[in-house]
């Protein structure tokens, strides 16, 4: 079977010859190319990083790791899909993994939370202030899982799968995330 045909298919399918053109230079080692390619997406690529961390220096350092990695695995990007779509699941992988590895063992592994302060800030919210700064102040399962489904558009078995929790638990994220972001914004 030649897959170098299915690859060049995609590629007309999914991406302009100017992307592709870029891509395969990035492939080739190019660092202008890889430059370009930055300019291009870091605005995407930081936003879905801060809607997942919920933090600037977070998203900033998150970010920054996303295309450290790019560089190093831009040669797994074979034109099956558009590159936006293959860099939006690379970008939510490596953030969320980026999130493990900042918190500490502990409140990782209990999920602890600033309940008090989180409370506090929620009283001194006014009406005017932006959904993100809602979903910011989210718990960070519950931040990740309304991200990844009510944003991005992922299912819970695939939000399940990136975050090695239960379909179940990605259900009842989302659900706290609802009920929290209705409560704050007084729909409740």
């Amino acid at each position: 079977m030649n897959t170098q045909g299915n690859v060049v298919a995609a590629q007309h399918k999914f991406a302009s010859k100017r992307e592709w053109d870029l891509i395969q230079a990035v492939q080739d080692g190019d660092k202008q190319a890889y430059n370009r390619l930055y300019q291009q997406y870091i605005g995407q690529v930081y936003g879905l990083c801060f809607r997942l961390t919920g933090e600037k220096m977070l998203a900033e350092d998150a970010s920054q790791e996303v295309f450290i990695q790019l560089w190093r695995k831009i040669g797994n990007f074979k034109g099956d899909s558009k590159f936006s779509t293959w860099l939006h699941t690379v970008t939510s992988n490596i953030t969320i993994s980026y999130i493990r590895k900042q918190k500490g063992w502990l409140q990782k592994m209990f999920n602890i939370e600033d309940s008090v302060a989180m409370n506090a800030e929620a009283e001194e919210s006014s009406s005017s202030v932006d959904i993100e700064c809602y979903v910011a102040r989210l718990p960070e399962r519950a931040r990740i899982v309304f991200v990844l489904h009510a944003i991005e558009g992922y299912r819970h078995e695939e939000i399940a799968t990136m975050t090695n929790m239960a379909v179940g638990s990605s259900k009842a994220q989302f659900h706290r995330a609802k009920q929290l972001l209705k409560e704050w914004m007084g729909y409740e």
